[in-house]
C-alpha cells in the first residue's frame, strides 16, 4: 500500500490550540484571508508527489494541511476564512476576451486535489468561500475593503503580487511558503511604488501568465519611473504626445485603448456581494473527531501525531513510514582509507546477513566506466564510502625537494576488491542495490559477480507501476522526507563540472554513503508491502530475474552497418532538400522549416488556413495533429511539412545518431534498457532508442536493414502475434473472438464478418483494414474522430463502424465500463498476471483529462499483460536455450518482439525453442502465437 510520507516540511505546532480568547476591547478584530486556490499551486509544485493509499496525488493536500495547522496554531486573528477560485470564467473575459486565455490546464495531478483542499478546510472547521463569476482576489479584496470600514485589520495569506495593491495601514500580506510578511515597504521594494500606485504599473507593464496586454515594450522599471512622474496610467497617456520622440512615446500613443483595457483587468473589485457577513466568519474549533477521521482517511498519520490528536485508534496501515524525527540523521559517514577499517565493515556486514551497496564511476554508460569507489551501509545512518581511484593528492612534481610523498589516501584497488570480493559473490549475504543494474554492470567489468541482490527500485515498481517515479530521490522524498544530496551540488555544473574521481573525499563520501543509507532504509519499508500489495510475484518470479537477463542484452548488443546508415543520411539529405525546395516555392521564397513560429506564421497569418491554435506562449501550433488535421482537408503545404519532419528525424535520431552510438571495439551498438519507466511494465529503451523505429512504414524497413549478424550468424525474430487483442479476448471473455483465436482464423477478416455482415471468403482488402482498425484502435480507446482521421472518413461513418463493433460484442463494452469503474474504486487496474498499474488521473474533474484516464485504464491490463507475458519469457529463454545446447544470445526487446542472433547452423533450433518458450510463457484461454523469421538482417528477419 503506497502511503504519504509520514513527514512536514515545516515545524508543526504540538496541539491544535484552542481558541483565542475573546479580544480586549483595546484590541480591533483581526480578519485572516488565505488566498486557498494561489497556496494550492504553489504547495503542489514545492512538494514532491505525494499519494494517499488509493494512489490519489495529494502532495498539494498535505502542504495545504499544514499550512493550516500552523496558522491556527500561531496567529492572532479573530476571524478567518479561506477563499478560492469558482471558476475559470469571470466578468473580465466579458471586458477582455482573451483575459488568462493562454493560461495552461492545471496538471493531471492537481485537479483531483482542488476538491480535497476543499474538504480539509472543512475538516478543519474553517469556513470556505467562493463565488461563480467572481475571482478569488476580488472577494479577498472585498472582504479587506469591509473589514477596513468595519474597523478591523485584516491578514491576506498569500504572496500573489496582484493582491499587493490592497496593502495599507490596515491590510498586511503574510507569504505562506517563507513565512514573510508584506507590508508597504515590501510592495515598494518590489514595484517602485506605493500600493495605491501598484495598479497602475501592472496596466502598463501587463502580465503575460493572465494575457494582460499592457504596452508593448514597457517593462516593471519603465513603469514605474512613468508612474512616479506622472502618477496614473491616465496621466502618462496623456502626457505621451508631448514626450520626446521615440519608441517610447510610439508605443504608448499606439496601444493607449490596451493599457486602458488591462488597468480596468488588473483592478480589484471591492465591490463584490459578500457571500458571508463578518459574523459569519468568527473563528471555530474543529471538531476533533471529524479532523482526525479525516487525516486518517488521507494517510496524514504524521500530522495527527504532532498536533497530538486523541481521536478515534489510526486505521490500520502496514509499515508506516517513519518520520524524520524517529529516524537517526543521514551522516556523517566514515571514508574508509586503511585496510584494517574496511575489514571491519565487511565483518559487520557478513555477521549481520545484509548490506545496501552504491558504486561510484566514471561513466554514465556502466559498460564503458571503471569502477571509482563504494559505498556500503549496515544500519539507518551507519554507512561508509571506499575510494579506490580518486586522484586528489598533490602531483609529484608539486612536492618540495626532500619531502616524502603524501600518505596515501585510499586503499589500492586491487586490494580492496580481494577484499570485498566474497562479501559481494557471497550467497549468505544479501545485497540491497536502488537500481542495481548500472551497479552490477559497473562490478562485473571489476570482476565481480554481486549476488544475491534485492533491488528497491524494482521493489517499489512492483507494487506501484504508474502511481509515481522511482528513482532514488524521489521515493526519499516520498517515504523518508529526506531530499538527498544532488551530484550537481558536489562536482558542479556545465564547464566547472569535475569528474567524481576529482571530488574531494569529504564531499565523495557524503554524497555515496548517502544513497546506501537510502537504500538500506527503503528496503525494510517496502519489501513487505509487496505481499500486502499482492506484488510479490511479480517483483520475485519476474522483475528480479530479469535485471540479467537485460545486463547481457546490453552487453551483447547488435551489429550496424555503418556504411548503409550513411548511405540512408545521404540520400535522407537529398530527398529533404527537394522537399525544401518545393516548399519555398509553394510560399514564394526560402523559410526557416526548423522553426515552429514561422510555420505558424505562413500557416495561419499568411495563407489563413482555418482551425489554428495559439500556444500559451502566444504563437502558432505546429503540432503534428494540427498540420495532420490540415492535410487531410486537402491542404499541400502542411502535407509536405509532415513528410519533411519524418525524414529530418529518421535521419537526426537513427541514421545519423546510430553512427555516433557505435561502440568502435566491437562495432555494435549497446542500447539500455529502463525495467521501471513506465505505467504498464513494458521496458524502456535508451542511448540509442531501438524500440521506436517505424514499424510499418518503408523508411523504418530500411533501417533495420542497416542491423546486421555477425558473419556466420543469423538474426531470428520471434513477435507475438496479436497479444493484445488475444489478452482482450482472454479479459472481456468474448466467445466469438476466443473461437476466432482457437481456431487462427484472420481475426480481422472474422471481425469485419461479423460486424459489417459481410462473408469472410472474398473479402475486399478495405473491408478487412475498416476491421483491423476498429479492433487496434478499440485497445487505445480511439474515438469517431480519431478513426474517422484513420480510415479517412466521416466522422459520423466512423461512429456507425464503432457502434456496430459494440453491439455485435457487448461484452467489449462491458469490460471497458467494469475496468474503468474498478479503476475509480481502488486507483488502480490488475494485469491478467497481477501487476497493479496505478491511474492516478481517474478521479479528475476536468472531462477531456479524465477520458485520457479512462483510456489508460482500458488499455492498462491489456498493454501491461502483453508487457508481463513477454518480461516472463526472457527470464525463461536463457536457460532454454542452454538446455538445447544452442550458443544463441538474446540480443534486443521491441515490445512484443524478441531478436536473437545465433550461428547459421543454430538457426532452426534456436527459432524452435524461442516460440517455444514464448508461446508457453503464460496459459490464458486463447492460444498465445508467436512467429518466427531469420535473416542476416533485423529487416529481412522481422
Amino acid at each position: 500500500m503506497d502511503l504519504v510520507p509520514d513527514t512536514v516540511p515545516d515545524a508543526l505546532p504540538e496541539t491544535i490550540p484552542e481558541p483565542p480568547p475573546e479580544a480586549a476591547s483595546s484590541a480591533p478584530p483581526h480578519l485572516i484571508l488565505i488566498d486557498g486556490s494561489g497556496f494550492i499551486f504553489r504547495a503542489f509544485h514545492a512538494l514532491p508527489p505525494m499519494t494517499r493509499a488509493d494512489g490519489l496525488p495529494v502532495n498539494a493536500v498535505f502542504g495545504f494541511t499544514n499550512m493550516l495547522a500552523r496558522l491556527l496554531a500561531n496567529h492572532e486573528g479573530t476571524h478567518l476564512a479561506v477563499v478560492f477560485d469558482a471558476g475559470r470564467t469571470t466578468f473580465r473575459n466579458d471586458l477582455y476576451a482573451d483575459y488568462k486565455a493562454h493560461r495552461p490546464e492545471p496538471p493531471d495531478e492537481l485537479i483531483p486535489q482542488f476538491a480535497l483542499v476543499r474538504d480539509a478546510t472543512a475538516a478543519f472547521g474553517v469556513h470556505a468561500i467562493e463565488l461563480a463569476t467572481w475571482e478569488a482576489d476580488d472577494l479577498i479584496a472585498s472582504y479587506a475593503c469591509e473589514a477596513t470600514r468595519a474597523g478591523f485589520r485584516t491578514t491576506i495569506v498569500s504572496s500573489d503580487k496582484d493582491l499587493m495593491q490592497l496593502v495599507d495601514d490596515q491590510v498586511m500580506m503574510q507569504d505562506p511558503i517563507k513565512q514573510k510578511p508584506i507590508g508597504p515597504a515590501e510592495v515598494m521594494e518590489k514595484f517602485g511604488v506605493p500600493p495605491a500606485q501598484v495598479v497602475e504599473v501592472q496596466a502598463l507593464m501587463g502580465d503575460s501568465v493572465d494575457n494582460v496586454p499592457g504596452v508593448p515594450g514597457i517593462g516593471p522599471k519603465t513603469a514605474a519611473q512613468l508612474i512616479q512622474e506622472f502618477g496614473t496610467v491616465e496621466a502618462v497617456l496623456a502626457a505621451a504626445p508631448a514626450m520626446k520622440p521615440g519608441k517610447r512615446r510610439d508605443v504608448l500613443m499606439a496601444h493607449a485603448d490596451a493599457a486602458r483595457i488591462s488597468r480596468r483587468l488588473v483592478e480589484l473589485c471591492c465591490e463584490v456581494p459578500l457571500p458571508m457577513t463578518l459574523d459569519d466568519l468568527v473563528l471555530r474549533e474543529p471538531d476533533r473527531p471529524t479532523l482526525v477521521a479525516w487525516l486518517h482517511g488521507m494517510g496524514f498519520a504524521s500530522t495527527v501525531r504532532r498536533l497530538g490528536l486523541n481521536g478515534p485508534a489510526a486505521l490500520p496501515t502496514p509499515d508506516p513510514a517513519p518520520s524524520p524525527a524517529e529516524q537517526p540523521p543521514f551522516g556523517p559517514y566514515e571514508t574508509v582509507t586503511d585496510r584494517t577499517r574496511l575489514e571491519h565493515w565487511i565483518a559487520e556486514a557478513t555477521r549481520l546477513g545484509m548490506v545496501a551497496l552504491d558504486t561510484q564511476s566514471d561513466s554514465p554508460d556502466p559498460l564503458r566506466a571503471t569502477l571509482i569507489g563504494v559505498a556500503l551501509a549496515t544500519g539507518l545512518g551507519r554507512a561508509c564510502y571506499v575510494p579506490l581511484r580518486h586522484v586528489n593528492a598533490p602531483p609529484a612534481q608539486l612536492l618540495l625537494e626532500g619531502d616524502a610523498p603524501p600518505a596515501p589516501t585510499q586503499l589500492d584497488p586491487a586490494e580492496a576488491l580481494a577484499l570485498l570480493r566474497p562479501l559481494l559473490e557471497g550467497k549468505a549475504v544479501l545485497k540491497m542495490i536502488h537500481n542495481a543494474k548500472p551497479d552490477l554492470v559497473v562490478l562485473a567489468g571489476a570482476g565481480i559477480a554481486v549476488a544475491p541482490v534485492d533491488d528497491t527500485m524494482l521493489v517499489s515498481y512492483a507494487q506501484a507501476t504508474g502511481a509515481h517515479g522511482h528513482g532514488l530521490d524521489e521515493l526519499a522524498l516520498k517515504h523518508l522526507g529526506h531530499k538527498p544530496t544532488s551530484l550537481d551540488s558536489i562536482t558542479g555544473t556545465g564547464r566547472a563540472r569535475i569528474p567524481f574521481a576529482q571530488v574531494p573525499l569529504d564531499r565523495a563520501t557524503a554524497y555515496a554513503a548517502e544513497d546506501a543509507d537510502i537504500a538500506w532504509r527503503l528496503w525494510p519499508m517496502l519489501k513487505p508491502r509487496l505481499r500486502a500489495a499482492r506484488s510479490l510475484a511479480i517483483y520475485e518470479q519476474m522483475e528480479r530475474r530479469l535485471v540479467p537477463v537485460l545486463m547481457a542484452m546490453e552487453h551483447a548488443g547488435i551489429r550496424v552497418d555503418e556504411a548503409v546508415l550513411r548511405d540512408m543520411s545521404i540520400e535522407f539529405a537529398g530527398r529533404m532538400e527537394v522537399l525544401e525546395a518545393e516548399m519555398h516555392g509553394m510560399v514564394g521564397r526560402p523559410f526557416n522549416l526548423g522553426s515552429p513560429k514561422v510555420l505558424g506564421e505562413i500557416l495561419f497569418d499568411e495563407m489563413k488556413l482555418p482551425g489554428g491554435r495559439r500556444t500559451p506562449s502566444g504563437t502558432w501550433g505546429t503540432d503534428v495533429s494540427v498540420l495532420q488535421s490540415l492535410a487531410d482537408e486537402g491542404h499541400a503545404l502542411p502535407a509536405r511539412i509532415i513528410d519533411w519532419r519524418q525524414i529530418s528525424k529518421l535521419r537526426s535520431t537513427y541514421t545519423e545518431a546510430l553512427v555516433e552510438e557505435i561502440d568502435r571495439t566491437t562495432g555494435r551498438v549497446h542500447t539500455s534498457y529502463a525495467q521501471a519507466a513506465t505505467s504498464t511494465g513494458r521496458l524502456s529503451s535508451t542511448e540509442p532508442n531501438l524500440q521506436n523505429i517505424p514499424i510499418r512504414t518503408q523508411e523504418g524497413a530500411r533501417i533495420r536493414e542497416a542491423f546486421i549478424a555477425e558473419p556466420g550468424h543469423v538474426l531470428i525474430s520471434a513477435d507475438y502475434s496479436q497479444i493484445e487483442l488475444r489478452l482482450l479476448a482472454h479479459v472481456a471473455d468474448i466467445p466469438t473472438l476466443k473461437e476466432a483465436f482457437a481456431t487462427g482464423q484472420d481475426i480481422h477478416a472474422r471481425t469485419a464478418s461479423e460486424v459489417f455482415g459481410v462473408p469472410m471468403e472474398g473479402m475486399d482488402a478495405s473491408t478487412r483494414r475498416r476491421a483491423k482498425a476498429i479492433n487496434f484502435g478499440i485497445i487505445y480507446g480511439i474515438s469517431a474522430f480519431g478513426l474517422a482521421r484513420q480510415l479517412q472518413i466521416d466522422a459520423g461513418e466512423a461512429r456507425l463502424y464503432i457502434d456496430a463493433y459494440f453491439q455485435r460484442y457487448p461484452g467489449i463494452r462491458t469490460y471497458m465500463e467494469r475496468t474503468k469503474e474498478q479503476a475509480r474504486i481502488d486507483g488502480y487496474v490488475l494485469t491478467p498476471f497481477g501487476r497493479r498499474c496505478w491511474v492516478p488521473g481517474i478521479a479528475e474533474k476536468n472531462a477531456q483529462r479524465r477520458a485520457y484516464a479512462e483510456r489508460q485504464a482500458i488499455n492498462a491490463p491489456l498493454q501491461g499483460g502483453a508487457a508481463d507475458v513477454i518480461k516472463r519469457a526472457m527470464v525463461r529463454l536463457p536457460a532454454a536455450l542452454q538446455a538445447a545446447n544452442l550458443s544463441a544470445r538474446l540480443l534486443l526487446q521491441v515490445h512484443d518482439e524478441l531478436l536473437l542472433e545465433a550461428p547459421e547452423a543454430e538457426a532452426a533450433a534456436t527459432a524452435a525453442v524461442a516460440k517455444q518458450v514464448m508461446e508457453g510463457a503464460a496459459t490464458i484461454s486463447v492460444p498465445l502465437v508467436v512467429e518466427t523469421g531469420t535473416g542476416l538482417t533485423w529487416g529481412s528477419a522481422h
